[in-house]
């Protein structure tokens, strides 16, 4: 109690308007948020110091709210404007000082005060103020900045002439601290003696009155000159006393002499240490101000950073809104020009839905006669494949009859020679003729005129005619079955080129009627029962395409699959007329 009322005495010195005469006028925060806005007009703006609630009455809960406010900006103020941090000090208890009036809670909170107070820039006068009270504040506010002090460490590196300059402010402090214990001491002597002195002199007095009573007496008896007298005795013994007392006087007034001079020699040594104080305290302050400038310049720098970023930001936002705003005006032109396009195309889909049903009528005629033009196509595909059939089977046999032709006349001109070779050599040479010869005949026999001989060309002409009989029949059948295979793989082939050639046709009008679909849907996309009707046709066109697609595509595999089977059919019947020819 007794230091929060030291406290609340240092809080009067700050002429606030608010009363704080007792413990509970500064239990609402008001007081101490205006001593806060004193000390540091600047930081403790009117806008701070507007969101604590004056009339708060006896709602601890508003009392609470304020005062933790108020502690927050004086941590802040501490740490930020005088870069000092107080972890080590323990924060007073909002809810106690708040709720219960909690004095040394309270203590706590108005210490933090008193120190934002010493410490800010107007400290020379707030000292000056503390070193005009009663010793025994003086002492107690001593005591409780450096209770602070000792708590508080630098927020941030600082540099070793900061860290000297602070170990020298504690020591002022301290010196400060001897030197008012001193000034008590003396102070309490001289009181001291003053109470002596102030004895004696009553004594003094006393004694002349009691001194004079005498005198009286003994002008009314005895003289006091006579020594042997009680009255003479009685003087002397006064006067002994007296003297030892003018000299006790005489010997404390010097002692009191001495006193006021060793004062007053302390008084000055105060003096000087209240002058180093303050130029330790100018020191301090500079570096202080220093380390705010640098702080300040270090959040210019970093704001101006931040600011440079900021600029760089806006600046592409600017192209951006550039080519958002050309985007904008490109989508206005063709939002016109679509809204344009819209009313034409609500326009043509009224003819359309006009000419709807004619168009229904078309499409109908349009798949019959599509349907006989197929049916057409077919019969002249078919017709087309017979008369090449019959075409390449006439040039088949002109040409067999050509090489027939010429193998007769070959054989005429072999069986001239041989006749010529007979003549000159003999029967020999004609008995071996028809070794020589694959093409022997009845007249060449009837020529040969050794029985023997005879006999033997008549039966190697038999078995030579029963093998070429034999070779013809089961050569024959080969070729025919080959043939008729032959015949039904190009009826097929033919058949499915037709087939694919009309699959095509077909697959190249559903795509541009795709094409036509699309086109009318993205034409008359406003619509939303023409585009799900023509979104309906398309899909049914799609899947259409689709099964043609996969149609052709068996159609095609099929076909790769014949053209081998012909390929190799075609090989081998050329190849077996080839031999029978040759054998022939």
């Amino acid at each position: 109690h007794i230091n929060c009322f030291v406290y609340l005495f240092q809080i009067q010195t700050f002429g606030v308007e608010a009363p704080c005469k007792t413990v509970e006028d500064l239990t609402s925060g008001v007081v101490m948020a205006q001593v806060l806005q004193k000390i540091d007009v600047v930081y403790f703006s009117d806008a701070w110091i507007s969101r604590i609630k004056p009339d708060v009455g006896d709602n601890w809960r508003l009392k609470i709210s304020n005062l933790k406010k108020i502690l927050k900006g004086i941590l802040d103020y501490i740490q930020e404007v005088l870069g000092q941090d107080i972890n080590d000090f323990p924060l007073p208890d909002v809810n106690l000082i708040g709720e219960h009036s909690d004095a040394a809670e309270l203590g706590r909170m108005l210490q933090l005060i008193l120190g934002c107070a010493v410490t800010c820039e107007q400290k020379q006068e707030y000292i000056k103020t503390i070193m005009v009270m009663e010793e025994s504040v003086q002492h107690v506010v001593m005591t409780a900045i450096q209770e602070l002090m000792t708590k508080e460490t630098p927020a941030t590196g600082g540099t070793d002439s900061y860290v000297d300059l602070d170990r020298q402010l504690k020591k002022t402090v301290e010196e400060l601290n001897d030197a008012l214990a001193t000034k008590e001491e003396i102070a309490q002597r001289c009181r001291e003696l003053d109470l002596q002195v102030a004895a004696l002199q009553e004594e003094k007095s006393s004694l002349l009155a009691e001194n004079q009573v005498l005198m009286e007496r003994l002008n009314q008896s005895d003289s006091i000159e006579d020594i042997n007298s009680p009255a003479g005795r009685r003087h002397l013994q006064l006067q002994t006393q007296l003297e030892q007392l003018q000299e006790e006087t005489f010997r404390l007034e010097a002692a009191k002499d001495d006193y006021r001079i060793r004062c007053e020699e302390l008084e000055k040594e105060l003096l000087d240490v209240k002058s180093q104080n303050e130029d330790l305290t100018s020191l301090a302050d500079e570096a202080q101000s220093l380390k705010d400038e640098i702080d300040v310049l270090r959040h210019s720098s970093d704001k101006v950073s931040k600011l440079e970023g900021t600029v760089e930001h806006y600046k592409k936002k600017l192209e951006d809104m550039g080519l958002l705003r050309r985007q904008n005006k490109l989508m206005e032109e063709k939002t016109t020009a679509l809204m344009q396009a819209n009313v034409g195309l609500e326009e043509e889909l009224r003819k359309a839905n006009a000419a709807k049903a004619q168009l229904e009528t078309y499409k109908r005629q349009v798949v019959e006669l599509q349907n006989r033009l197929s049916e057409e196509s077919k019969k002249a595909d078919k017709m087309e494949f017979e008369y090449k059939r019959l075409k390449e089977k006439v040039d088949s046999l002109q040409k067999e009859k050509d090489r027939m032709r010429s193998e007769r006349d070959s054989l005429k001109e072999t069986i001239e020679e041989l006749h010529c070779v007979q003549a000159q050599e003999g029967q020999f040479t004609s008995g071996l003729f028809p070794l020589g010869s694959n093409d022997g005949s009845d007249s060449l026999a009837a020529e040969i005129t050794t029985p023997e001989m005879r006999e033997h060309v008549i039966r190697l002409q038999h078995e030579n005619k029963m093998l070429k009989l034999a070779q013809e029949g089961s050569d024959n059948e080969k070729i025919a079955l080959l043939q008729s295979l032959l015949e039904d793989a190009n009826r097929r082939k033919n058949e499915l080129e037709t087939e694919n050639r009309l699959i095509n046709q077909r697959l190249m009008e559903e795509q541009s009627q795709v094409e036509e679909l699309q086109k009318n849907l993205q034409e008359q996309g406003s619509k939303a029962d023409d585009s799900s009707i023509l979104k309906k046709k398309y899909e049914e066109h799609m899947e259409k395409v689709q099964e043609l697609n996969n149609e052709l595509l068996k159609k095609n595999a099929f076909i790769d699959e014949m053209e081998p089977k012909y390929n190799t059919s075609s090989e081998f019947t050329v190849i077996s007329e080839y031999a029978k020819h040759a054998d022939i």
